[in-house]
Protein backbone atom coordinates (compact mmCIF):
# COMPACT_ATOMS: atom_id res chain seq x y z
CA UNK A 1 0.00 0.00 0.00
CA UNK A 2 2.07 3.53 -0.74
CA UNK A 3 2.95 5.31 1.53
CA UNK A 4 0.02 8.01 3.09
CA UNK A 5 -3.04 5.83 1.34
CA UNK A 6 -5.90 6.26 3.11
CA UNK A 7 -8.22 3.01 3.50
CA UNK A 8 -11.88 3.04 4.33
CA UNK A 9 -13.54 0.56 6.52
CA UNK A 10 -16.87 -0.09 7.43
CA UNK A 11 -18.61 -1.61 10.29
CA UNK A 12 -22.07 -2.61 11.20
CA UNK A 13 -23.16 -1.72 15.31
CA UNK A 14 -26.41 -2.00 17.12
CA UNK A 15 -27.18 0.86 19.21
CA UNK A 16 -30.88 1.65 20.38
CA UNK A 17 -31.88 5.48 21.31
CA UNK A 18 -34.52 6.07 23.21
CA UNK A 19 -36.92 8.95 22.87
CA UNK A 20 -37.30 11.16 25.68
CA UNK A 21 -40.76 10.34 26.34
CA UNK A 22 -39.29 6.02 26.29
CA UNK A 23 -37.00 7.54 28.31
CA UNK A 24 -39.54 9.09 30.91
CA UNK A 25 -41.46 5.99 31.25
CA UNK A 26 -38.70 3.68 31.86
CA UNK A 27 -37.75 6.49 34.63
CA UNK A 28 -41.23 6.05 36.15
CA UNK A 29 -41.40 2.56 35.66
CA UNK A 30 -38.55 1.64 38.00
CA UNK A 31 -40.05 3.94 40.63
CA UNK A 32 -41.56 2.24 43.67
CA UNK A 33 -44.76 3.64 45.11
CA UNK A 34 -43.08 6.04 47.36
CA UNK A 35 -41.16 7.37 44.88
CA UNK A 36 -43.88 8.13 41.98
CA UNK A 37 -45.84 9.92 44.89
CA UNK A 38 -42.75 12.35 45.78
CA UNK A 39 -42.29 12.33 41.51
CA UNK A 40 -45.89 13.16 40.70
CA UNK A 41 -45.86 16.20 43.37
CA UNK A 42 -42.62 17.52 42.08
CA UNK A 43 -44.08 17.56 38.55
CA UNK A 44 -47.16 19.38 39.65
CA UNK A 45 -45.45 22.22 41.38
CA UNK A 46 -42.80 22.57 38.79
CA UNK A 47 -45.37 22.57 35.87
CA UNK A 48 -48.44 25.00 36.35
CA UNK A 49 -50.31 23.16 33.20
CA UNK A 50 -49.94 19.69 35.79
CA UNK A 51 -52.89 19.69 38.24
CA UNK A 52 -54.18 17.00 40.38
CA UNK A 53 -57.62 15.77 39.96
CA UNK A 54 -60.29 17.39 43.06
CA UNK A 55 -63.19 15.23 44.13
CA UNK A 56 -65.67 17.78 43.15
CA UNK A 57 -64.30 17.87 39.78
CA UNK A 58 -65.81 13.84 39.04
CA UNK A 59 -68.21 13.84 37.07
CA UNK A 60 -71.07 11.75 37.97
CA UNK A 61 -69.45 11.06 41.07
CA UNK A 62 -66.83 8.91 40.20
CA UNK A 63 -63.63 8.62 41.80
CA UNK A 64 -60.65 10.06 41.56
CA UNK A 65 -58.44 8.98 38.72
CA UNK A 66 -61.34 7.67 36.04
CA UNK A 67 -60.62 10.77 33.55
CA UNK A 68 -56.68 9.66 33.15
CA UNK A 69 -56.19 6.63 34.70
CA UNK A 70 -56.21 3.80 32.50
CA UNK A 71 -59.64 1.41 32.91
CA UNK A 72 -57.78 -1.81 33.62
CA UNK A 73 -61.03 -4.02 33.60
CA UNK A 74 -61.28 -7.52 34.48
CA UNK A 75 -58.42 -10.79 33.12
CA UNK A 76 -61.43 -11.75 30.72
CA UNK A 77 -59.68 -8.36 28.55
CA UNK A 78 -56.65 -10.20 28.54
CA UNK A 79 -57.05 -13.21 26.11
CA UNK A 80 -53.69 -14.38 26.12
CA UNK A 81 -53.57 -15.08 29.72
CA UNK A 82 -53.58 -18.76 28.69
CA UNK A 83 -56.62 -19.87 31.61
CA UNK A 84 -56.10 -16.73 33.68
CA UNK A 85 -58.72 -14.94 33.07
CA UNK A 86 -60.72 -15.27 36.33
CA UNK A 87 -58.19 -12.78 38.00
CA UNK A 88 -59.73 -9.73 38.23
CA UNK A 89 -58.66 -6.25 38.81
CA UNK A 90 -59.58 -5.13 42.33
CA UNK A 91 -60.34 -1.31 42.54
CA UNK A 92 -56.95 0.62 41.97
CA UNK A 93 -58.01 3.42 44.77
CA UNK A 94 -57.63 0.92 47.37
CA UNK A 95 -55.72 1.75 50.97
CA UNK A 96 -53.73 -0.59 52.63
CA UNK A 97 -51.92 -0.14 55.73
CA UNK A 98 -47.94 -0.43 55.29
CA UNK A 99 -46.60 -3.51 57.00
CA UNK A 100 -43.38 -2.38 58.95
CA UNK A 101 -39.99 -4.61 58.10
CA UNK A 102 -37.74 -3.41 61.52
CA UNK A 103 -36.53 0.36 61.46
CA UNK A 104 -33.32 0.08 59.86
CA UNK A 105 -32.75 1.54 56.58
CA UNK A 106 -32.50 -0.93 53.32
CA UNK A 107 -30.35 -3.10 51.77
CA UNK A 108 -29.89 -0.82 48.55
CA UNK A 109 -30.00 2.57 50.69
CA UNK A 110 -27.30 1.42 52.78
CA UNK A 111 -24.81 0.83 49.40
CA UNK A 112 -26.21 4.21 47.99
CA UNK A 113 -25.27 6.22 50.70
CA UNK A 114 -21.57 4.67 50.54
CA UNK A 115 -21.73 5.42 46.50
CA UNK A 116 -22.65 8.78 47.97
CA UNK A 117 -19.24 9.51 49.73
CA UNK A 118 -17.39 9.17 46.66
CA UNK A 119 -16.80 11.42 44.16
CA UNK A 120 -17.55 10.35 41.03
CA UNK A 121 -18.53 11.92 37.40
CA UNK A 122 -22.02 11.64 36.51
CA UNK A 123 -21.75 8.85 34.44
CA UNK A 124 -19.88 7.11 37.12
CA UNK A 125 -22.39 8.05 39.68
CA UNK A 126 -25.26 6.08 36.96
CA UNK A 127 -23.12 2.89 36.18
CA UNK A 128 -22.82 2.73 40.23
CA UNK A 129 -26.23 3.10 40.75
CA UNK A 130 -27.51 0.34 37.99
CA UNK A 131 -24.80 -1.93 39.58
CA UNK A 132 -26.22 -1.85 42.78
CA UNK A 133 -29.59 -2.27 41.65
CA UNK A 134 -28.15 -5.37 39.77
CA UNK A 135 -27.26 -7.46 42.66
CA UNK A 136 -28.98 -10.03 44.23
CA UNK A 137 -30.36 -11.12 47.21
CA UNK A 138 -26.78 -12.36 48.54
CA UNK A 139 -25.63 -9.26 47.87
CA UNK A 140 -23.69 -10.60 44.56
CA UNK A 141 -23.38 -9.87 41.55
CA UNK A 142 -24.21 -12.14 38.98
CA UNK A 143 -25.30 -10.76 35.94
CA UNK A 144 -22.67 -10.71 33.22
CA UNK A 145 -20.49 -7.18 32.84
CA UNK A 146 -21.10 -7.30 28.81
CA UNK A 147 -24.67 -7.60 29.95
CA UNK A 148 -24.85 -4.94 32.16
CA UNK A 149 -22.85 -3.01 29.34
CA UNK A 150 -25.72 -3.88 26.28
CA UNK A 151 -28.69 -2.48 29.02
CA UNK A 152 -26.82 0.43 30.69
CA UNK A 153 -26.28 2.09 26.35
CA UNK A 154 -30.49 0.59 25.55
CA UNK A 155 -32.12 1.15 28.21
CA UNK A 156 -30.08 4.10 29.94
CA UNK A 157 -28.01 5.69 26.96
CA UNK A 158 -25.20 5.54 28.74
CA UNK A 159 -21.99 4.44 26.84
CA UNK A 160 -20.01 2.52 29.20
CA UNK A 161 -17.17 0.02 28.22
CA UNK A 162 -16.19 -3.24 30.07
CA UNK A 163 -13.05 -1.50 31.64
CA UNK A 164 -15.63 1.76 32.93
CA UNK A 165 -17.64 -0.73 34.51
CA UNK A 166 -15.10 -2.50 35.91
CA UNK A 167 -13.61 0.44 37.47
CA UNK A 168 -17.28 1.29 39.25
CA UNK A 169 -17.26 -2.31 40.40
CA UNK A 170 -13.86 -2.42 41.73
CA UNK A 171 -15.15 0.91 44.21
CA UNK A 172 -18.43 -1.18 45.03
CA UNK A 173 -16.37 -3.93 46.70
CA UNK A 174 -14.82 -1.81 48.74
CA UNK A 175 -18.54 -0.73 50.30
CA UNK A 176 -19.53 -2.70 53.93
CA UNK A 177 -19.94 -5.34 54.43
CA UNK A 178 -16.84 -6.97 53.16
CA UNK A 179 -17.59 -9.01 50.24
CA UNK A 180 -19.97 -7.16 48.76
CA UNK A 181 -20.76 -7.24 44.83
CA UNK A 182 -18.19 -9.45 44.17
CA UNK A 183 -19.52 -11.81 40.93
CA UNK A 184 -18.91 -15.27 42.35
CA UNK A 185 -18.34 -16.91 45.40
CA UNK A 186 -14.35 -17.40 45.02
CA UNK A 187 -14.16 -13.37 44.76
CA UNK A 188 -16.91 -13.27 47.28
CA UNK A 189 -14.20 -14.86 49.87
CA UNK A 190 -11.24 -12.91 48.68
CA UNK A 191 -13.02 -9.63 48.88
CA UNK A 192 -13.14 -10.12 52.51
CA UNK A 193 -9.45 -12.01 53.37
CA UNK A 194 -8.48 -8.68 51.74
CA UNK A 195 -10.06 -6.83 54.54
CA UNK A 196 -7.69 -8.91 56.81
CA UNK A 197 -4.17 -8.22 58.55
CA UNK A 198 -1.28 -9.43 56.64
CA UNK A 199 -0.44 -11.78 58.97
CA UNK A 200 1.11 -15.68 57.06
CA UNK A 201 -2.49 -17.17 58.46
CA UNK A 202 -3.95 -14.95 56.24
CA UNK A 203 -2.06 -15.51 53.23
CA UNK A 204 -2.57 -19.17 53.98
CA UNK A 205 -5.90 -18.71 53.08
CA UNK A 206 -5.68 -16.37 50.04
CA UNK A 207 -4.12 -18.77 48.52
CA UNK A 208 -5.69 -21.90 49.18
CA UNK A 209 -9.15 -19.50 48.20
CA UNK A 210 -7.06 -17.98 44.78
CA UNK A 211 -5.27 -21.36 43.47
CA UNK A 212 -6.36 -24.02 45.38
CA UNK A 213 -10.84 -22.93 45.62
CA UNK A 214 -11.58 -26.20 43.25
CA UNK A 215 -9.79 -28.36 45.95
CA UNK A 216 -11.69 -25.98 48.80
CA UNK A 217 -14.92 -27.02 47.46
CA UNK A 218 -14.28 -30.49 47.02
CA UNK A 219 -13.01 -30.50 50.70
CA UNK A 220 -9.49 -31.97 49.65
CA UNK A 221 -7.78 -31.20 52.65
CA UNK A 222 -5.13 -33.18 51.56
CA UNK A 223 -4.49 -32.00 48.27
CA UNK A 224 -4.37 -28.85 49.30
CA UNK A 225 -1.75 -29.17 52.47
CA UNK A 226 0.42 -31.60 49.83
CA UNK A 227 0.53 -28.89 47.09
CA UNK A 228 1.37 -25.70 49.46
CA UNK A 229 3.54 -28.29 51.71
CA UNK A 230 2.08 -27.35 55.04
CA UNK A 231 0.68 -30.04 57.44
CA UNK A 232 -2.50 -31.13 57.65
CA UNK A 233 -3.26 -29.07 61.20
CA UNK A 234 -2.15 -26.04 59.38
CA UNK A 235 -4.12 -26.81 56.15
CA UNK A 236 -7.52 -27.54 58.61
CA UNK A 237 -6.65 -24.06 61.17
CA UNK A 238 -6.66 -22.40 57.82
CA UNK A 239 -9.77 -23.73 55.90
CA UNK A 240 -11.56 -23.67 59.55
CA UNK A 241 -10.96 -19.74 59.42
CA UNK A 242 -12.51 -19.61 55.50
CA UNK A 243 -15.83 -21.30 55.98
CA UNK A 244 -16.23 -18.38 58.63
CA UNK A 245 -16.11 -15.93 56.13
CA UNK A 246 -20.02 -14.93 54.87
CA UNK A 247 -20.78 -16.12 51.36
CA UNK A 248 -23.87 -14.47 51.65
CA UNK A 249 -22.77 -10.73 52.44
CA UNK A 250 -26.17 -9.59 51.34
CA UNK A 251 -27.66 -11.39 53.92
CA UNK A 252 -27.09 -9.11 56.72
CA UNK A 253 -29.12 -6.23 55.71
CA UNK A 254 -31.85 -8.23 54.03
CA UNK A 255 -34.46 -10.75 55.80
CA UNK A 256 -34.70 -13.89 54.73
CA UNK A 257 -36.86 -13.78 51.94
CA UNK A 258 -34.32 -10.98 50.38
CA UNK A 259 -36.87 -7.93 51.32
CA UNK A 260 -35.17 -5.20 52.84
CA UNK A 261 -35.98 -4.27 56.77
CA UNK A 262 -37.64 -1.43 56.77
CA UNK A 263 -40.86 0.66 56.50
CA UNK A 264 -42.05 -0.45 53.42
CA UNK A 265 -44.99 0.67 51.23
CA UNK A 266 -45.97 -2.04 48.78
CA UNK A 267 -46.76 -1.39 45.42
CA UNK A 268 -49.23 -4.09 45.13
CA UNK A 269 -52.04 -5.09 46.83
CA UNK A 270 -53.80 -8.81 46.71
CA UNK A 271 -57.09 -9.85 48.46
CA UNK A 272 -57.80 -13.30 48.58
CA UNK A 273 -61.46 -14.89 48.58
CA UNK A 274 -61.83 -18.87 48.04
CA UNK A 275 -60.81 -19.17 44.49
CA UNK A 276 -60.71 -15.74 43.75
CA UNK A 277 -57.43 -13.67 43.57
CA UNK A 278 -57.47 -10.18 43.14
CA UNK A 279 -55.17 -7.84 42.04
CA UNK A 280 -54.48 -4.05 42.40
CA UNK A 281 -52.45 -0.90 42.48
CA UNK A 282 -51.98 0.79 46.04
CA UNK A 283 -52.07 4.32 44.50
CA UNK A 284 -54.67 5.68 47.19
CA UNK A 285 -51.65 8.67 47.53
CA UNK A 286 -50.94 9.02 44.02
CA UNK A 287 -53.15 11.87 42.52
CA UNK A 288 -54.70 11.42 39.56
CA UNK A 289 -53.62 14.08 36.58
CA UNK A 290 -54.84 16.24 34.43
CA UNK A 291 -53.74 18.97 32.34
CA UNK A 292 -55.32 22.56 33.46
CA UNK A 293 -58.06 23.69 31.40
CA UNK A 294 -57.35 27.51 32.33
CA UNK A 295 -53.53 26.83 30.81
CA UNK A 296 -55.26 25.48 27.74
CA UNK A 297 -57.75 28.68 27.58
CA UNK A 298 -54.84 30.57 27.81
CA UNK A 299 -53.33 29.04 24.58
CA UNK A 300 -56.58 29.23 23.02
CA UNK A 301 -56.24 33.11 23.84
CA UNK A 302 -52.30 33.67 23.01
CA UNK A 303 -52.29 31.21 19.80
CA UNK A 304 -54.92 33.63 17.88
CA UNK A 305 -52.68 36.39 18.67
CA UNK A 306 -50.30 38.14 15.83
CA UNK A 307 -47.72 40.08 17.93
CA UNK A 308 -44.18 38.80 18.96
CA UNK A 309 -45.47 38.65 22.76
CA UNK A 310 -48.43 36.52 22.28
CA UNK A 311 -46.64 34.27 20.03
CA UNK A 312 -44.00 33.84 22.64
CA UNK A 313 -46.49 33.20 25.14
CA UNK A 314 -48.21 30.60 23.08
CA UNK A 315 -45.34 28.68 22.83
CA UNK A 316 -44.21 28.84 26.53
CA UNK A 317 -47.87 27.37 27.07
CA UNK A 318 -48.15 25.28 24.56
CA UNK A 319 -44.48 23.90 26.18
CA UNK A 320 -45.90 23.23 29.40
CA UNK A 321 -49.40 21.86 28.35
CA UNK A 322 -47.01 19.47 26.12
CA UNK A 323 -44.99 18.50 29.22
CA UNK A 324 -48.28 17.73 31.19
CA UNK A 325 -49.94 15.48 28.28
CA UNK A 326 -46.36 13.36 28.28
CA UNK A 327 -46.08 12.67 31.82
CA UNK A 328 -49.66 12.12 32.22
CA UNK A 329 -49.71 9.39 29.42
CA UNK A 330 -46.01 7.84 31.21
CA UNK A 331 -48.16 7.24 34.70
CA UNK A 332 -50.80 5.64 32.63
CA UNK A 333 -48.22 3.40 30.65
CA UNK A 334 -46.54 2.96 33.77
CA UNK A 335 -49.90 1.59 35.51
CA UNK A 336 -50.81 -0.37 33.00
CA UNK A 337 -47.87 -2.40 32.39
CA UNK A 338 -47.88 -2.70 36.22
CA UNK A 339 -50.89 -3.98 36.64
CA UNK A 340 -50.41 -6.18 33.61
CA UNK A 341 -47.26 -7.65 34.56
CA UNK A 342 -48.39 -8.35 38.24
CA UNK A 343 -51.82 -10.26 36.92
CA UNK A 344 -48.99 -12.38 34.97
CA UNK A 345 -47.24 -13.24 37.47
CA UNK A 346 -50.21 -14.01 39.85
CA UNK A 347 -52.14 -16.19 36.80
CA UNK A 348 -49.02 -18.40 37.17
CA UNK A 349 -48.65 -18.25 40.78
CA UNK A 350 -52.16 -18.18 41.94
CA UNK A 351 -52.36 -21.81 43.84
CA UNK A 352 -49.46 -20.01 45.69
CA UNK A 353 -51.87 -17.11 46.18
CA UNK A 354 -55.10 -19.38 47.19
CA UNK A 355 -52.84 -21.62 49.91
CA UNK A 356 -52.10 -18.98 51.57
CA UNK A 357 -48.81 -18.99 50.67
CA UNK A 358 -47.60 -22.40 50.66
CA UNK A 359 -44.33 -22.32 49.20
CA UNK A 360 -45.00 -25.64 47.85
CA UNK A 361 -47.79 -24.57 45.70
CA UNK A 362 -44.95 -21.77 44.10
CA UNK A 363 -44.20 -22.58 40.25
CA UNK A 364 -40.67 -22.34 38.11
CA UNK A 365 -41.28 -19.03 36.95
CA UNK A 366 -38.44 -16.84 34.88
CA UNK A 367 -38.46 -13.22 33.62
CA UNK A 368 -39.25 -14.61 29.99
CA UNK A 369 -42.02 -16.38 31.30
CA UNK A 370 -43.68 -13.22 32.41
CA UNK A 371 -42.80 -11.94 29.06
CA UNK A 372 -43.84 -13.63 27.08
CA UNK A 373 -47.81 -13.45 28.80
CA UNK A 374 -47.89 -10.05 28.84
CA UNK A 375 -45.82 -9.01 25.37
CA UNK A 376 -43.55 -7.09 27.34
CA UNK A 377 -39.85 -6.78 26.86
CA UNK A 378 -37.94 -9.09 29.23
CA UNK A 379 -36.38 -5.65 30.76
CA UNK A 380 -39.70 -4.16 31.05
CA UNK A 381 -40.47 -7.12 33.63
CA UNK A 382 -37.41 -6.45 35.27
CA UNK A 383 -37.82 -3.13 36.13
CA UNK A 384 -41.13 -3.89 37.31
CA UNK A 385 -40.02 -7.04 39.36
CA UNK A 386 -37.10 -4.86 40.71
CA UNK A 387 -37.72 -2.99 44.15
CA UNK A 388 -41.12 -3.75 43.81
CA UNK A 389 -43.19 -5.43 47.00
CA UNK A 390 -46.35 -7.30 47.08
CA UNK A 391 -49.04 -6.97 49.81
CA UNK A 392 -51.04 -10.26 50.64
CA UNK A 393 -53.54 -10.45 53.29
CA UNK A 394 -51.18 -12.62 55.08
CA UNK A 395 -47.20 -11.25 54.65
CA UNK A 396 -45.49 -9.33 52.33
CA UNK A 397 -43.15 -10.14 49.35
CA UNK A 398 -40.73 -8.89 47.13
CA UNK A 399 -41.49 -9.10 43.42
CA UNK A 400 -38.26 -11.02 42.81
CA UNK A 401 -39.50 -13.49 45.43
CA UNK A 402 -41.99 -15.30 42.63
CA UNK A 403 -38.98 -15.67 40.28
CA UNK A 404 -37.12 -19.25 40.48
CA UNK A 405 -35.48 -21.61 38.57
CA UNK A 406 -36.97 -24.81 38.09
CA UNK A 407 -35.93 -28.52 39.54
CA UNK A 408 -36.31 -31.44 37.24
CA UNK A 409 -37.87 -34.66 39.37
CA UNK A 410 -37.28 -38.02 37.73
CA UNK A 411 -41.16 -38.68 37.21
CA UNK A 412 -40.70 -35.45 35.10
CA UNK A 413 -42.94 -32.33 37.25
CA UNK A 414 -41.38 -29.56 37.66
CA UNK A 415 -41.10 -28.23 40.85
CA UNK A 416 -39.97 -24.97 41.79
CA UNK A 417 -36.60 -24.53 43.69
CA UNK A 418 -38.45 -23.32 46.89
CA UNK A 419 -39.97 -26.51 47.70
CA UNK A 420 -36.55 -27.76 47.20
CA UNK A 421 -35.26 -25.60 50.17
CA UNK A 422 -37.81 -26.92 51.84
CA UNK A 423 -37.19 -30.48 51.96
CA UNK A 424 -33.26 -29.75 52.71
CA UNK A 425 -34.19 -27.41 55.52
CA UNK A 426 -36.72 -30.69 56.66
CA UNK A 427 -33.64 -32.81 56.36
CA UNK A 428 -31.07 -30.49 57.76
CA UNK A 429 -33.69 -29.95 60.93
CA UNK A 430 -34.32 -33.51 61.43
CA UNK A 431 -30.56 -34.68 61.17
CA UNK A 432 -28.32 -36.34 63.89
CA UNK A 433 -26.65 -33.21 65.15
CA UNK A 434 -24.02 -35.87 66.50
CA UNK A 435 -23.20 -36.90 62.76
CA UNK A 436 -25.05 -33.73 60.35
CA UNK A 437 -25.82 -34.79 56.91
CA UNK A 438 -22.73 -33.67 54.39
CA UNK A 439 -23.95 -32.11 51.26
CA UNK A 440 -23.34 -35.82 49.55
CA UNK A 441 -25.35 -37.28 51.88
CA UNK A 442 -28.22 -34.85 51.57
CA UNK A 443 -27.68 -35.07 47.58
CA UNK A 444 -28.42 -38.40 48.03
CA UNK A 445 -31.56 -38.88 49.82
CA UNK A 446 -32.93 -35.78 47.21
CA UNK A 447 -31.68 -38.26 44.98
CA UNK A 448 -33.70 -41.27 46.34
CA UNK A 449 -37.22 -38.62 46.87
CA UNK A 450 -36.64 -38.12 43.14
CA UNK A 451 -34.81 -34.83 43.14
CA UNK A 452 -32.65 -35.01 40.21
CA UNK A 453 -29.83 -32.46 41.74
CA UNK A 454 -25.82 -32.44 41.75
CA UNK A 455 -24.16 -32.33 45.22
CA UNK A 456 -22.37 -28.69 43.86
CA UNK A 457 -25.95 -27.90 43.09
CA UNK A 458 -26.77 -29.38 46.67
CA UNK A 459 -23.97 -27.18 48.34
CA UNK A 460 -25.13 -23.69 46.72
CA UNK A 461 -28.63 -23.89 47.59
CA UNK A 462 -27.38 -24.87 51.48
CA UNK A 463 -25.36 -21.67 51.35
CA UNK A 464 -28.33 -19.97 49.85
CA UNK A 465 -30.37 -21.09 52.36
CA UNK A 466 -27.60 -20.04 55.00
CA UNK A 467 -26.99 -23.04 56.67
CA UNK A 468 -23.37 -24.03 57.07
CA UNK A 469 -21.35 -27.13 56.15
CA UNK A 470 -21.94 -30.24 57.66
CA UNK A 471 -18.82 -30.18 59.99
CA UNK A 472 -20.07 -26.41 61.59
CA UNK A 473 -23.33 -27.96 62.33
CA UNK A 474 -21.98 -31.03 64.37
CA UNK A 475 -22.62 -30.93 67.85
Amino acid sequence: MPKGSLTQTQTQALTQTLSPQQLLVVQLLEMTTVEIEDRVRGEVMDNPALEPVEHDDMPGGEEPGDDVQPDYGTADDYDDYSGNEDIPVAASSRSWNEIPIGDTISFGDTLMEQLGELALTPQQQAVGEYIIGSLDEDGLLRKPLEEIEDELLIYNSIDADEAAILEVLGMIQTFEPAGIAARNLQECLMLQLERCSDERDVELQKRIVADYYDDFTGKRWDAIADKLGITGEECREAISEIVRLNPRPGASLTESVGFSRQQITPDFLIEVDDEDVYVSLNNAHLPSLKVSDEYMQMLDAQASGSNSEQRAAAQFLRQKIDAAKNFVSAVQQREHTMITTMKAIVGLQKQFFVSGGDEAMLKPMILEDIAKMTGFDISTVSRVSNSKYVQTPWTIYPLKYFFSDGVIKDDGTEQSVYELFRVMRELIDGEDKSNPLTDQALQEILSVQGYNVARRTVAKYREQLGIPVARLRKE
